[in-house]
């Protein structure tokens, strides 16, 4: 083989460099796929958590002082309730003070 002749058309496609920018790209899209599953899998851990922390607090509330809490401010003032606004709204529907408060986790779309 000279300069003057070009290769044949199955050599050019799977040359070394082809075949190693393909491994290339699939490891970083499986990659990035792993890291999105991951991530969504805390997201559900975490409005989990969310609920636990609320429902323990709302309880605590009500063995302490004798009525459920009016709303989610008072919760956090008064029992040290914190998460991130910016994951998930919290509805909090108070009934009456011996009634317990229906309590929604609607995680934020993205």
């Amino acid at each position: 083989m000279n300069r003057f002749t070009k290769p044949d058309f199955k050599k050019r496609i799977f040359s070394s460099f082809n075949v190693s920018v393909v491994i290339f790209v699939t490891t970083i899209v499986l990659f990035i796929y792993g890291i999105a599953a991951v991530s969504n899998s805390s997201l559900v851990n975490d409005e989990e958590i969310l609920i636990k922390a609320i429902n323990r607090d709302i309880v605590h509330c009500y063995c302490v002082e004798g009525m459920y809490p009016p709303d989610v401010n008072y919760i956090k003032d008064h029992y040290g309730l914190t998460y991130d606004d910016d994951k998930f709204i919290v509805d909090y529907e108070y009934i009456g003070a011996n009634i317990m408060p229906k309590v929604t986790i609607i995680p934020k779309a993205k």
